[in-house]
């Protein structure tokens, strides 16, 4: 049956008349609770709802359950494909918990973040996760308004915040063990400016794992975390008639671009240079040649994520650490 016309919406009072039941009972079926519902007036009153396009007020529903059901998500460069991934993951935990996110990208600035992190509290979303581009994000409005926030994309615990993230370094370290496996001698490190420890971490994975080797660490090239970033690496590389062997880049939209440089260039890849890249993202699938990788996983992050926000853990020093495992393609010289 199509429900009738109104200039009004729909109310509970409309659905209880037309279920023959009470407010109340239409509440408890709404809310799932907090009485039981005999199965047959279950059916008649979602059978209303259906006939008259009811729609609970959420806002209301919020204020009387004290939870809004709502996560803010705090990106910060919703471009890179990793993020973007890793978005699309937290959505689907979060509608598996009958949650709703959203979303916002601070843009890498710390200002920005800051702004946005205020306008989630007064949103009244019942936690935050953040994707920070500081190791120490300002929190205060957050805390002060008793909305637990979850720290994602970290290399370490965090006092006071419970947080996920890769085990960096060593994934790092399996990353260039791997090219010394391949014999290269001299591998250097395309890296970024930003990322705090995370950055740091995957650096210091790269340096344990050459001296352990007994080998000299290679120039350090560092860029934007871009595309363009990775190009005016590659670009650097070409013009060096002493390059290293081998690079190890600090992330897939770096590596597309460091690829492209070398390929403009002419040089083979991994004839003339083998590189291995980390995140995982899909973009790195289908580059030329496809980028051997150390993935990220996003959607085991995800999950640990939204669950540690829905269980309502913000003190607790909980730190999830996931290991990064490497995806072998044709970039490093494995055929």
């Amino acid at each position: 049956m199509t429900a009738p016309r109104r200039d009004r919406p729909v109310t509970r009072t409309d659905v209880a008349r037309r279920a023959g039941v009470s407010s109340a009972v239409v509440s408890y079926v709404v809310n799932s609770g907090p009485r039981n519902v005999a199965p047959e007036t279950r059916e008649r009153v979602l059978e209303a709802i259906e006939e008259l396009g009811y729609r609970p007020n959420a806002s209301a529903r919020a204020l009387k359950l004290g939870v809004s059901e709502t996560i803010g998500l705090i990106i910060s460069d919703i471009t890179n494909p990793y993020f973007s991934e890793y978005a699309h993951a937290i959505e689907e935990a979060a509608a598996e918990r009958g949650l709703s996110v959203i979303f916002t990208n601070s843009t890498l600035a710390v200002g920005t973040e800051r702004e946005v992190i205020y306008k989630m509290t007064r949103r009244g979303v019942d936690g935050i996760l953040l994707a920070s581009i500081v190791d120490d994000p300002d929190l205060d409005t957050a805390r002060a308004a008793g909305i637990p926030v979850v720290l994602l994309d970290r290399a370490r615990p965090v006092d006071g915040h419970a947080s996920v993230g890769s085990a960096f370094r060593d994934a790092s370290r399996i990353a260039v063990d791997h090219l010394i496996g391949h014999g290269h001698e001299r591998i250097g490190l395309v890296t970024g400016f930003t990322g705090g420890s995370t950055t740091v971490d995957r650096e210091e994975g790269w340096r344990d794992a050459i001296l352990a080797a007994g080998l000299e660490p290679g120039p350090v090239i560092r860029v934007p975390f871009t595309r363009a970033g990775g190009f005016d690496a590659g670009r650097q590389v070409v013009q060096n008639a002493d390059r290293p062997t081998a690079y190890y880049v600090l992330s897939d939209q770096q590596s597309i671009g460091f690829l492209n440089a070398l390929h403009q260039a002419g040089l083979q890849i991994p004839g003339d240079v083998a590189v291995v890249s980390f995140d995982g993202s899909q973009e790195s699938e289908f580059s030329w040649p496809p980028l051997t990788t150390m993935r990220q996983p996003v959607r085991e992050m995800a999950h640990a994520a939204v669950e540690l926000l829905d269980k309502r853990e913000p003190t607790t020093h909980i730190h999830h650490s996931f290991e990064a495992p490497l995806v072998v393609r044709q970039s490093c010289g494995c055929s």
